[in-house]
């Protein structure tokens, strides 16, 4: 059976999911954080892709992604995977796969859920118990998007710099986005559409991707939310 042709348009934001083989360590050490970081800002560039939001944890990775052009977070994917794979077997050595199969992707509604998908990203080091605030965890973007602090592989997304326009006030705003945390709803939302890997977002949202690329891009009948969460967030 012939895989499902992912949902994919140029200037629309993806919430991109990998992880590791078996649900093994992808990361053993603090110099693999980095060298994945490295590889990431590489691919990115050289494919036209802008990275909003990131957490690196053991064993899988989370990125909020906008591609310039259609197949540009496939390409990206494929080249962080061949030299991080590369440099891991080298170093560890060891052979074979490293990634569980396909990394998953679903589209983000810009208008609604873009600043949700930041949070339940950065958040997820928090949700795993490892820390109890996520400037805790050094591998993310947390940093870079609520204290300011540099990071080369963050580029801002438009409803990200809309907050304000004054950079100390959007920074403030956006420690309390997140400090607000995420509800159930939107929890089971992201990780419902992630999963099926279609287009998170409102009717409005899934009927636009469905004409421009003549594909499902709702979870249809077999993957309904429930009633309640579907009438408060889609």
């Amino acid at each position: 059976m012939p895989r499902a042709k992912r949902l994919d348009l140029p200037g629309v934001p993806q919430h991109v999911i990998q992880r590791g083989n078996d649900r093994q360590p992808c990361f053993f050490r603090n110099t693999d954080y980095l060298r994945y970081l490295q590889d990431l800002r590489d691919a990115a560039f050289k494919f036209g892709c802008r990275i909003h939001a990131y957490v690196l944890m053991s064993n899988h990775v989370h990125l909020l992604v906008t591609p310039e052009q259609a197949g540009g977070i496939g390409r990206m994917m494929q080249a962080i995977g061949r030299r991080y794979v590369r440099y891991i077997n080298g170093t560890r050595g060891r052979t074979g796969t490293l990634w569980e199969g396909r990394y998953k992707a679903c589209l983000v509604d810009s208008e609604r859920y873009v600043l949700t998908c930041y949070r339940y990203i950065e958040l997820n080091p928090v949700r795993a118990a490892m820390v109890t605030d996520p400037d805790q965890h050094r591998w993310s973007s947390y940093r870079h998007n609520a204290l300011g602090r540099f990071d080369p592989v963050v580029s801002p997304h438009p409803v990200y710099l809309q907050l304000d326009c004054n950079d100390e006030c959007r920074l403030a705003r956006y420690r309390e986005l997140v400090a607000s945390g995420l509800s159930i709803e939107e929890l089971e939302a992201i990780r419902l559409y992630a999963k099926r890997q279609r287009a998170l977002g409102d009717a409005r949202f899934q009927a636009e991707v469905e004409q421009r690329l003549q594909q499902r891009a709702g979870l249809g009948v077999p993957g309904r939310p429930r009633r309640g969460m579907g009438e408060k967030l889609l």
